[in-house]
């Protein structure tokens, strides 16, 4: 598990890996009901992933861009799908497993582990 002791204070490195990665969970949050953001979160975290590498949040933000194409995936899917009713529990099925994904990396990142700590 990759855990930083809360009683240590967070190298600049590791800080600024932190904050964007909190600011793209942010972005993909509110995009849950904007879209925009959806696509800004993804847009974010593809940009800073590589200043965040060998960071203890780096897997962050492999998260955040899973979250967004496997989102995107089946969202079209489910759309497409809709007419056939299982789209409905396809898009239900994303949204509650979006909102898991980003609550989990969230609540991990602010207690200074890695998203699988």
């Amino acid at each position: 598990m990759s855990t930083i002791d809360p009683n240590t204070p967070l190298s600049s490195y590791d800080s600024a890996a932190k904050q964007n990665a909190l600011i793209a969970y942010i972005f993909m949050g509110i995009g849950l009901f904007t879209g925009i953001f959806w696509f800004v979160g993804f847009v974010w975290a593809l940009i800073k992933k590589s200043d965040a590498q060998n960071s203890i949040f780096a897997d962050h933000y492999s998260n955040i861009i899973s979250v967004f194409i496997w989102g995107l995936v089946f969202t079209v899917i489910g759309v497409i799908t809709v007419f056939f009713v299982i789209g409905w529990f396809i898009l239900l099925a994303v949204f509650i497993w979006t909102i898991y994904r980003l609550v989990k990396g969230a609540v991990n990142l602010t207690s200074n582990k890695s998203f699988r700590g």
